[in-house]
């Protein structure tokens, strides 16, 4: 999956964040193909069940609070740097 999918999926969120937030404040959600697939307590819990469901690198985990400083884009690689 490329930078541009992990994207749209974060554009997702955003667009819509207020109606997300209302669900689901405060929880960790998994957002795959433009939509909610899962949500779940803690991260560990979403990235733990999402990658038994996906393959990795094709959702994003994202945290449900209001804001800007909400928005988090970390990507996880299991390739090391030579």
């Amino acid at each position: 999956m490329t930078d541009s999918c992990l994207q749209r999926q974060l554009e997702y969120f955003k667009s819509n964040q207020d109606e997300l937030i209302k669900k689901y404040k405060g929880k960790f959600l998994v957002i795959k193909d433009q939509e909610v697939q899962g949500v779940y307590d803690t991260e560990m819990e979403a990235y733990t069940n999402a990658k038994n469901k996906f393959e990795l690198g094709t959702f994003l985990i994202q945290q449900c609070l209001p804001g800007q400083e909400s928005y988090t884009q970390t990507f996880h690689s299991r390739v090391a740097p030579s």
